[in-house]
């Protein structure tokens, strides 16, 4: 297919957006159409993504906007659309795939010899970066956007100044911070920059999105300093500076809302 036949329709401060964009970057696709949607004017819910991803579902961490997300959970809790998407979506001529992780897949297996490798091609070093993609975006999906980030935006603000919401986030961030020690213990002991070794791969674009997210509301990483040179090393990587959010460049989150400032 022609870089020209492939389109992108994404939001700005999506994690699994800001994978999609990384990953298309890496496989030299950065120039394809890539359509920015809003999500506080409702773009995810626009007919260019329904046209393209008709699912039904909502993409839960779309934004840093507590208020967004908020709007955006309550709408899909009592089914108040009828047809709700998420991004990113992406379509290599007439194939359209939708979830991040889908996207990353189809990439490396279409185009395995075009940019960078993401997956090694022998069993061994494949099943190495598969594993640690895949518990990349399980565990830190979980331990750090479902009990910490995504908890405390969906909790009301007189909710989150009770002991039980205190006890739990507290608790959370604990499991967070364990968490992130066992991926420092893992760049410890890779021989080389990146998490599998000396080949930046699919892992890496999953722990360093995440990471991303992490600084984003409030970790300085300080904490743990083999994840905080690589994502310092990473950070300068021509495919994040070209996908970085832009509204990240415009400024940080309010102190309130950096609930992950304690890792």
């Amino acid at each position: 297919m022609a870089e020209k036949e492939m389109g992108l329709i994404w939001g700005s401060g999506s994690g699994p957006c800001f994978k999609a964009m990384v990953a298309l970057h890496e496989k030299e696709f950065g120039d394809i159409k890539k359509t920015l949607i809003s999500f506080s004017e409702k773009g995810h819910k626009g007919p260019a993504v329904i046209a393209k991803n008709p699912k039904g579902s909502v993409q839960m961490f779309s934004s840093d906007s507590p208020q967004e997300n908020r709007r955006i959970r309550t709408e899909h809790t009592h089914e108040k659309c009828k047809s709700s998407s998420s991004v990113p979506t992406f379509n290599d001529g007439d194939i359209v795939v939708n979830e991040s992780m889908a996207i990353l897949l189809y990439l490396e297996h279409t185009y395995p010899n075009k940019g960078t490798r993401l997956l090694p091609s022998d069993p061994a070093g494949y099943a190495k970066v598969i594993q640690a993609t895949m518990e990349a975006q399980e565990n830190l999906t979980m331990k750090i956007m479902v009990k910490c980030i995504f908890y405390n935006m969906m909790t009301d603000e007189a909710s989150r100044k009770q002991e039980s919401f205190q006890k739990a986030i507290k608790a959370n961030i604990e499991e967070a911070q364990k968490e992130l020690a066992i991926w420092e213990d893992k760049l410890k002991l890779s021989d080389g920059d990146f998490i599998c070794g000396k080949d930046f791969t699919l892992a890496d674009v999953v722990l360093f999105t995440f990471l991303a997210t992490v600084v984003r509301f409030g970790s300085s990483l300080g904490k743990f300093p083999a994840l905080k040179s690589y994502y310092d090393r990473l950070r300068e990587r021509p495919s994040i500076k070209a996908s970085w959010p832009p509204h990240w460049s415009e400024g940080e989150l309010a102190d309130e809302k950096k609930i992950l400032k304690g890792i």
